[in-house]
């Protein structure tokens, strides 16, 4: 994994730009640690900061290559899961190779496919590509959005980034949030749009997308979406091909020339992968399968049960331990680094985002890097299976809106009276739910229940889904390490996406033809444990040490936060304890307001 950078302007010459380049490349140094380069010709510059995964010597970039009178120039960031066959495919098309990485790979399949190569890629991506023959930038962008990748358009040009903040080193870029940018960050927050963010004129390239940049401008172009097909299979049949998409989406997964582990919770999903990866080591005669779970100082004292949190996670991460091929490690984080990391976590975001459970995710990818430099994690299951309660709570189906994210009302009293006024955030919500809910297609042969599920699920994979695999890239990259999510592969998202929710949903449990499939390979306590969250404080001191950061903040009438946000309503929720803000910011994780006082740069102008 990596970070990209680079920018194309047709009426200046761009070598005399290098000191540019390299400042927006530097804030990058987190998701590249080991390795830098650069590449400037006339109208572009592209630079590139690589964590070391495959091919040390074989996958340095940009990589160049010089073919049939032109020269193609790749920065790239992701893993190509299928690279061994696409591999083949070249070797056959008379193509010849100086390593083994997937960097090459993909460049050359980009020669050989041109911009259909996207339709060839199994994996998690974001590149770039400068085409001498055409003179032309080709910008490209995984299924689902995995690997980020922003940018935005200028008088002169475009400019790309793996990151915002490496946007914002281009000289006099402006960093304005519009009424626009205020409702996505307050009223959808921390989710967003796709293809938006919170600046004005600042954008990202749709999951599942491509983009040409040359002389007649930008071209976007959709590759890839989740479509409605009827499902023809069985059950039994079905049970097969989930079981096949299951065990090659990990398999492909497991390649790395680094340390790799699995973060394990003692959760099914995290179980699944790390049953198949253990037996798979045990089989190819490989050391034990490292396995690595996050908790907290005093937790178990504090552990309070809800319906989003029905039991903690050592019981089952213990019987997992016990019957896998593998050496478990737990880490504990205390509550004032967990506070006091909010800041570099949001940093690691460049926007606000879900407060602690970013902060604890930064920790302990930063703590397992000290071992590890890959690992693989159970995110997305939920999304992909119908796990989450919203599934199957009437209120939620029914809501009208994002299940995930209901406390409009108080959302906008968060709001400076003064831009409250000026912008609506239940409208705005309102609109883009109902625009995202357009894009689905019921079939005639759906069921009333399918179909139901059919809508909430699109909305959980493209919105809520995207908010967690975004958190995952940036706090894990923010310490130079790797994050894999088998259960995100598109092949195995886009058939449970058809698969009908009474097979889905198999003897009326959440994941229950998951758990069905399990049987006989985990243990039952396993497959019968009810889905739990990643895990959060319960140490009382933690609220208490953020409310001290805020009043802190507070006490100064000149903060910037006091521009956008409703002081008196941050202070009644400060002697409160949180109480004035009745409802979940977001979905089952975010119980509280996510504003800890930490303003994003720009200005606001509603």
């Amino acid at each position: 994994m990596c970070g990209i950078v680079g920018f194309v302007n047709y009426k200046k010459d761009l070598p005399n730009k290098k000191n540019i380049l390299n400042n927006m490349l530097q804030t990058l140094q987190k998701r590249g640690p080991d390795e830098e380069g650069m590449y400037l010709n006339k109208n572009v510059a592209l630079a590139h900061k690589r964590l070391i995964v495959i091919d040390p010597q074989g996958g340095k970039q940009p990589m160049i290559e010089r073919f049939s009178h032109g020269e193609y120039a790749i920065v790239y960031n992701g893993q190509i899961y299928n690279t061994k066959e696409l591999r083949n495919t070249l070797l056959k098309n008379g193509f010849t190779f100086f390593g083994y990485s997937d960097t090459e790979v993909l460049l050359k399949s980009y020669i050989h496919y041109g911009t259909d190569v996207v339709n060839h890629l199994n994996g998690i991506f974001a590149f770039a590509i400068w085409n001498t023959k055409t003179g032309e930038l080709f910008l490209a962008r995984d299924h689902f959005g995995v690997k980020p990748l922003f940018y935005t358009e200028f008088d002169e040009g475009i400019i790309f980034a793996s990151e915002l903040k490496a946007l914002f080193e281009y000289p006099n870029l402006e960093k304005v949030i519009d009424s626009q940018g205020i409702s996505e960050l307050l009223g959808v927050g921390p989710a967003h749009t796709p293809g938006l963010t919170v600046y004005k004129n600042i954008y990202e390239i749709k999951p599942g997308h491509f983009a040409i940049y040359n002389k007649s401008g930008l071209h976007i172009e959709q590759y890839w979406k989740l479509e409605s097909k009827p499902h023809l299979e069985d059950f039994e049949e079905t049970c097969l091909h989930l079981r096949f998409l299951l065990e090659d989406a990990i398999s492909r997964q497991l390649v790395s020339d680094m340390p790799l582990c699995v973060f394990l919770s003692g959760g099914l999903d995290s179980s699944i992968i790390t049953k198949f990866t253990s037996d798979y080591l045990k089989k190819e005669g490989l050391p034990p399968l490292d396995t690595y779970s996050i908790d907290y100082v005093d937790n178990d004292k504090n552990f309070v049960k809800s319906d989003f949190q029905p039991n903690s996670d050592n019981y089952y991460i213990e019987l997992m331990n016990k019957n896998t091929y593998s050496k478990h490690h737990n880490v504990v984080i205390d509550t004032p680094e967990l506070a006091s990391s909010l800041e570099d976590a949001m940093i690691a975001r460049d926007v606000p985002g879900m407060a602690d459970v970013d902060s604890s995710l930064y920790l302990f990818c930063k703590e397992v890097k000290k071992e590890k430099t890959v690992t693989l994690m159970g995110e997305c299951a939920d999304e992909i299976f119908g796990g989450y309660p919203w599934f199957f709570r009437a209120d939620s189906l029914e809501s009208g809106t994002f299940p995930w994210s209901i406390a409009y009302t108080e959302r906008q009293k968060l709001l400076n009276p003064d831009i409250a006024n000026k912008v609506n955030l239940k409208s705005y919500i309102d609109m883009r739910y109902n625009q995202s809910l357009s894009n689905v297609e019921i079939l005639d042969n759906d069921s009333f229940e399918t179909s139901q599920k059919r809508r909430i699920s699109y909305l959980t994979i493209t919105w809520f889904m995207q908010t967690l695999l975004e958190r995952a890239d940036r706090m894990s990259m923010a310490n130079g390490f790797e994050v894999r999510v088998p259960f995100c592969d598109y092949r195995l998202a886009e058939y449970m996406y058809n698969v009908p929710w009474e097979m889905k949903a198999y003897k009326g449990r959440e994941k229950g033809i998951l758990r069905h499939i399990m049987e006989g390979y985990l243990a039952e306590e396993i497959i019968t444990r009810k889905k739990s969250p990643y895990p959060k404080t319960h140490n009382p001191t933690y609220l208490k040490a953020v409310k001290s950061m805020l009043t802190n903040i507070m006490k100064e009438s000149s903060s910037p936060i006091n521009y956008l946000l409703n002081r008196d309503y941050i202070l009644d929720i400060l002697n409160t304890d949180g109480k004035a803000f009745s409802r979940p910011w977001f979905g089952q994780l975010m119980t509280r307001a996510s504003t800890y006082g930490i303003p994003l740069p720009g200005e606001y102008v509603a």
